[in-house]
């Protein structure tokens, strides 16, 4: 326990004492006349909650049952709108923790008080239980907030709710009523996900607060800057505002909080995610079209598919109201009350429920604003709305719902831990740590390559501004002189200098990832040794992983696809003007500059560019006028029909797919294990052309010559083509 959390509880026990002591009690009578206490002991930030929503005991969240009879706030709502419930729920009146036990009286429910917050049992507390069972551990002070601010929904409690209407239900159909344990008829109805929901944003899917479609993948915690992740990081809390003059330290011209509706991160949010064509408005906006986006597809599907016409009023609850005369308000009954909507589809609710969780949390732009504009789409798209002018994904590098970020999610440890060997690549800490502990590639004599100078590392929500620009020197990005392949070898894009040492350069921090985990080094070692012709049970394909620019720039130099002994191969690509990652690629939305390659091929596809003054026929197809990527992709075919050749004539039927692991399978449809070592050489090459998608710019030549030399090495007739 801090110093600061004893002293406080220290404080409240004897402001309790003192308060009691008013109050009057038995006590002997004192022999000596004390003088009489003139002050009360002073209460830390007391005036800050008085001002607070928590304090603000006329407003709805506690006036809400004054005139229920009784006038009682129930178990099920007393956790978050009295302190005697939020007491209750923690255990810290001495009751079982995790329900709470009794109800509370309405005119008890007096704001949110220090001591549901500042007690025993809130001080140890750090874990949160959410409605989709999911528990978040190592939350700290946070736990306080979240316990409340996580609402009462999420697409675990949805798709329980629909099950009760019976198995493979039509999304499209409302289904008949079925009965409860009371033998009362349940009809399909709206689900509210409560208000303030900020918590359940906050943590994306890590948490699932909104109806997450099955197939999708979401964003997970929205994880900010260092020391603006969390609730108190950002929300004063006793006041319970915005801590507005730190964001103003990043985030230029935001002087209030209205200001923060214009935010957005330039680096990361490139998409025009509502499809009004402005890609520079703030993420509130972004959302906001997209809200209307739903709404209006919301209405049109109940007009179309359910055949009644729907309202939503933010202010009303349930929320949703009939209006079959379509003049935009709801109908009334003869008691002059708005008629709510009953006839939902499992599909038109689900997109209700979404709907009503990014009105419900007016801070969603900056607690999770990627999960919520996912939730959003996606609920369009079910609806059979038009998304073809909208947007639900980022640059790769901020895709924190995608698989490089999101692989780890569900593993057995249950807390999405990146091991060491992925760090590096695939979470916002591991490459500064890297560099900070001086990390490098060693290969085993196994042939497996290790990477020192890494631990397991939670899992992130893609990279962050802080995964390259040291933030101990903001905004410089990290000076890499060097990087280390998994072959061992050591280049840098900066070249070297009049002394021989390398160079600095910023496309080194690029290829430190983009280098591919395997090389003929380790292939090499892995097969070591072994005859190359004959099925050996110990020998598995060799996988580069993804996106090996890097290596495939650097060619020879680092050796990054297999090359064979014998043959010469050529290095770094220096032909092109432009040679490095930079000048090729946007730094942060990582598009190629199409514009740069127009200013020597103009009017030129990248795909349709080849060689000047080329008339090589180097695949041998005849056509001399093909992009050079038209050339390699008939080198990798031709290298895929020999490899299937090879595989029948000498241990069974092999077959490739790009998007399942493990990408080689045999003719019973697992993955493939009657490997030569000839095979699998052949097969590593096939698969690096496959994982780098701009092989015909990084360095074609290279590319080719490598290809050729499977297929030759296969047994391939190679006499038709040309090799560089």
């Amino acid at each position: 326990m801090s110093l600061k959390k004893s002293l406080l509880l220290v404080g409240l026990v004897l402001l309790g004492g003192a308060v009691l002591a008013a109050c009057g009690g038995t006590q002997a009578a004192p022999t000596e006349v004390s003088e009489p206490v003139t002050t009360a002991p002073e209460v830390p930030y007391l005036a800050d909650w008085q001002g607070s929503g928590h304090n603000d005991v006329a407003s709805e969240p506690f006036r809400h049952w004054d005139a229920d009879d009784p006038a009682e706030v129930p178990t099920t709502c007393a956790k978050c709108h009295t302190t005697a419930g939020y007491r209750d729920y923690l255990g810290a009146d001495g009751s079982t923790a995790g329900k709470v036990d009794v109800a509370v009286a309405a005119a008890e429910a007096q704001g949110i008080q220090c001591v549901a917050c500042h007690n025993a049992v809130t001080i140890a507390k750090t874990t949160v239980m959410f409605p989709s069972g999911i528990e978040v551990t190592g939350l700290g002070d946070d736990s306080r907030c979240m316990e409340c601010h996580q609402g009462r929904e999420s697409k675990a409690t949805v798709d329980t709710f629909l099950a009760q209407f019976g198995e493979n239900l039509d999304q499209d159909a409302v289904p008949a009523p079925v009965k409860d344990a009371e033998g009362n008829d349940v009809k399909i109805g709206f689900r509210n996900i409560h208000y303030f929901a900020a918590a359940a944003t906050l943590y994306g899917t890590e948490v699932q607060g909104g109806y997450e479609y099955d197939g999708k993948t979401y964003d997970a915690k929205h994880d900010h800057v260092e020391g603006f992740r969390s609730c108190i990081g950002c929300h004063n809390q006793h006041t319970l505002q915005i801590r507005v003059e730190q964001c103003a330290n990043c985030h230029e011209g935001v002087a209030n909080a209205e200001d923060l509706k214009n935010v957005r991160v330039p680096q990361a949010s490139f998409a025009d995610y509502d499809g009004d064509g402005d890609v520079t408005e703030g993420m509130f906006y972004e959302i906001e079209g997209l809200q209307e986006a739903l709404y209006a597809a919301i209405q049109s599907y109940a007009e179309d598919t359910v055949g009644t016409g729907i309202v939503y009023d933010p202010a009303a609850h349930p929320y949703f109201f009939v209006d079959a005369d379509g003049d935009g308000a709801a109908d009334k009954d003869d008691k002059d009350a708005a008629v709510r909507f009953t006839d939902f589809t499992p599909s038109l609710l689900k997109a209700a429920y979404n709907y009503q969780v990014s009105i419900k949390d007016p801070g969603a732009f900056a607690h999770g604003n990627k999960y919520i504009v996912q939730l959003l789409y996606d609920s369009i798209e079910d609806l059979g709305g038009d998304v073809t002018g909208l947007a639900r994904e980022d640059a790769a590098h901020f895709a924190g719902n995608t698989e490089p970020f999101r692989h780890w999610d569900g593993e057995e440890d249950g807390n999405g831990t990146v091991p060491f060997g992925c760090v590096k690549c695939h979470t916002a800490t591991g490459l500064p740590l890297y560099i900070k502990n001086g990390g490098s590639e060693v290969v085993t004599a196994s042939g497996t390559t290790v990477r020192t100078g890494l631990s397991s590392q939670p899992a992130s929500n893609g990279f962050q501004c802080s995964t390259c620009h040291n933030e101990s020197a903001w905004p410089e990005r990290y000076s890499v002189a060097s990087v280390t392949f998994p072959s061992g070898k050591t280049v840098s894009l900066g070249g070297k200098d009049a002394d021989g040492k390398f160079v600095a350069d910023d496309s080194n921090l690029c290829i430190m990832c983009h280098q591919g985990n395997e090389s003929t080094t380790s292939v090499n070692n892995s097969l070591r040794g072994k005859d190359l012709d004959t099925v050996d049970a110990s020998v598995r394909f060799k996988n580069v992983h993804y996106f090996a620019a890097g290596a495939t720039l650097f060619g020879n130099d680092v050796q990054g696809a297999y090359q064979y002994e014998g043959q010469e191969y050529l290095g770094q690509n220096l032909t092109h003007p432009l040679n490095k990652c930079k000048d090729c690629h946007d730094v942060h939305a990582l598009e190629p500059k199409v514009e740069a390659c127009a200013t020597c091929h103009p009017g030129v596809e990248p795909e349709a560019i080849r060689f000047a003054t080329d008339t090589t026929d180097w695949d041998g197809d005849g056509d001399v006028t093909e992009g050079v990527s038209g050339e390699i992709d008939t080198l990798a075919e031709a290298l895929l029909a020999e490899i299937q050749a090879y595989g029948e004539a000498n241990g069974g039927a092999i077959s490739y797919d790009a998007h399942a692991y493990p990408y080689w399978f045999g003719a019973d449809g697992k993955g493939y294990a009657t490997w030569t070592p000839r095979l699998v050489r052949a097969a590593f090459n096939y698969q690096y052309v496959q994982k780098d998608p701009g092989k015909y710019v990084h360095n074609p030549k290279y590319v080719m010559q490598f290809l050729i030399d499977s297929i030759a090495d296969l047994g391939g007739n190679v006499s038709a083509f040309t090799r560089p």
